[in-house]
Order: C-alpha cells, then structure tokens, then sequence
C-alpha cells in the first residue's frame, strides 16, 4: 500500500510538473536584434518584437531602460531671480520606458495587475531616496515624468501590439536619438481575465560602437588626455583657417 502511494505521489508530481511547463511555454517572443549600437551619426532605432501565444488573450509590452538615480528639482523664484529650490532623488528609475499592449489597459488587466507589473506609465512605481521627504512625492513624481517625457524617453502613449493570427503576434518598438547605454529587459505578458498567465523577459544591449565608443572612453576615462587633444585640435582648426584667409 506503502509503495502504491509512493508511485502515485510521483505520478501526480510528474503531471504537475508537465503541466507547468506547458504553461510556462504557452508565450514565447523575440526581438529582430538584441543589440542596439550607437554611431556618431546615430539618429535613433526601430526594432521589431514578434511572437506567439498558445492560449487566447491579449498580450502587453514593457521596456525598461537600466536603472539610474534622477534628481528632481523644484524652481523658486527670490527677488525675481528663479533659484533652485527643493529636491526628490529618485533611485532605480528606469532610464528609458515604453508600453505596448492589443487593447487598453483598463480592459485587459486588473489595476492591481498593471501596478505589479509596472504596465503603463501610471502604474510605474518609484522609490526615493531616504533624504527626500516622502509627503511630497506625488508632485515631485508628476515633474518626473513630464522631464522623462519631453526629451522623449518616457512614452506616455500606448504603443500597439497587432495579432496577425489567431496566435501571432508583433510590436514595433521606436527608440529615440538620446537612448541611455546599456543592459535594457523587454517584459512580455499574456493576460486573460485580467491576470497574467503567462510571462517572458529578453534582454537587450544598447552601447556605443565605433570612433563614438573610443571618444567616450577616452574623456570619461583619460579626461586630461580629452581636453588636451580638443584643445589642441581647436587650435589646429584656427590656424588653418587663419591661414586660408590670409592666402586670399
């Protein structure tokens, strides 16, 4: 009897175990590049998120930029002269951000569930830092986003994610000019009933490549060496041109 439980604890082991797989595998997606290099002529970048979902629902989208600390700053005006006032550190805020999703978040997923996964730019969360006094977040959180927002790497519109099937699917994803480097995730969820059934994170890299990566490392690297070689370059440059105009 002993030996008959055993091996039916094991069976149903084995079934719950094939069954979680299955749901594990039930969305899988990918990017038309895992690497975005940045040139000196680099003017921004389209890549393309394809996948398929084995089981109906709608599908969302999040990148994330690599975590960096953005200062906040509230301007005040003394003696008609605008100075800075107070501040808000945020810390581990996303340095880039995007969302994607079949339908509006309101009818795909529940507000707990936008919230835990951080879908939509309202339900991003942030954290200050332990010097920043916590009564004033909201406004300073609004002024976050609007800064994010205007140099263009917070989008606060909902890009599309189109089914070409009954269970393939694609988002374009348009990154700007001004793209921070480095270790970015894309987050892929399928939703049904308003919860997460299913969910996929791949990574991708942005850093900078050819004669742009080597003057970069050059002045945050050998700052003396940089200034030096500019000044001496913008001295050349006068000289030259000094003398083309005396020779006319």
């Amino acid at each position: 009897m002993r030996r008959t439980a055993r091996i039916a604890a094991l069976i149903l082991w084995i079934t719950a175990t094939v069954a979680t797989s299955a749901r594990a595998q039930s969305l899988a997606a990918d990017l038309s590049s895992h690497v975005i290099g940045i040139t000196t002529g680099f003017a921004g970048a389209d890549l393309v998120l394809f996948g398929s979902a084995d089981r109906q629902g709608d599908v969302a989208v999040v990148v994330r930029g690599p975590p960096t600390t953005i200062v906040v700053r509230r301007k005040t005006r003394i003696l008609g002269v605008w100075l800075n006032g107070r501040s808000a550190t945020f810390r581990d805020a996303p340095s880039f951000y995007e969302a994607a999703a079949t339908k509006p978040l309101t009818e795909i997923a529940t507000p707990e569930t936008l919230v835990r996964y951080g879908i939509g730019l309202d339900n991003l969360r942030f954290q200050l830092t332990e010097t920043t006094d916590p009564t004033e977040f909201s406004p300073f959180r609004a002024a976050l986003l609007r800064a994010q927002e205007r140099t263009d790497l917070y989008r606060p519109d909902l890009a599309r994610v189109s089914f070409l099937g009954e269970h393939l699917f694609r988002a374009d994803i348009v990154f700007p000019a001004n793209l921070p480097t480095g270790d970015y995730t894309v987050e892929v969820v399928l939703l049904s009933g308003g919860q997460v059934i299913s969910a996929q994170t791949t990574p991708l890299i942005v850093s900078r490549v050819g004669f742009s990566n080597g003057v970069f490392a050059v002045a945050h690297h050998h700052s003396v060496l940089y200034g030096t070689g500019a000044l001496a370059l913008a001295i050349a440059a006068g000289w030259a041109a000094g003398a083309i105009f005396r020779r006319m």
